[in-house]
């Protein structure tokens, strides 16, 4: 791997993707991004490593959009502006991100034999947070809800 931190760019494939969008046009980024995502999130038997790295750039750039989200800061990736993205590649960036950690990706694969693996895989989590947050627990109800007849008012 080609990788010198966890972050979304950190790696030869992500950069030259985020090059590979500066030198686009404006009105193509969005379909280069959409493209990227829906590969990765795509029926395959097996996600490949660069697949996986691009995916997981194409996601930091959609959670940098989102209201909740961090920027996509990284010397590696585009410099370039992006046009707004639609708020359907949230959803395909949460399955493209679900895909990059699952048991038939090569980049998880590799990732598991790192010393940074927690790390890394902490960082994929953040990012799907963003676009997909977890519905918190359920607290202990403060009083119990008794049944009551319309017609008398009576608790039964």
């Amino acid at each position: 791997m080609g990788t010198w931190d966890i972050g979304p760019f950190d790696n030869d494939t992500a950069a030259d993707f985020g090059g590979d969008l500066d030198e686009a046009a404006l009105e193509e980024r969005e379909a280069m991004i959409r493209g990227v995502l829906k590969r990765a999130a795509g029926p395959a038997d097996f996600l490949g490593v660069s697949d996986g790295e691009r995916a997981v750039a194409a996601a930091a750039l959609v959670v940098a959009q989102h209201p909740a989200g961090d920027p996509a800061c990284s010397s590696y990736g585009p410099s370039e502006p992006l046009p707004e993205l639609p708020a359907d590649l949230r959803m395909h960036a949460v399955d493209a991100l679900d895909q990059v950690v699952s048991d038939r990706s090569e980049l998880a694969e590799l990732w598991a034999d790192a010393a940074n693996w927690s790390k890394w895989r902490q960082d994929i989590t953040r990012l799907r947070d963003v676009l997909d947050p977890p519905i918190p627990p359920q607290e202990e109800a403060l009083f119990e809800i008794s049944s009551v007849t319309q017609s008398h008012g009576r608790r039964t």
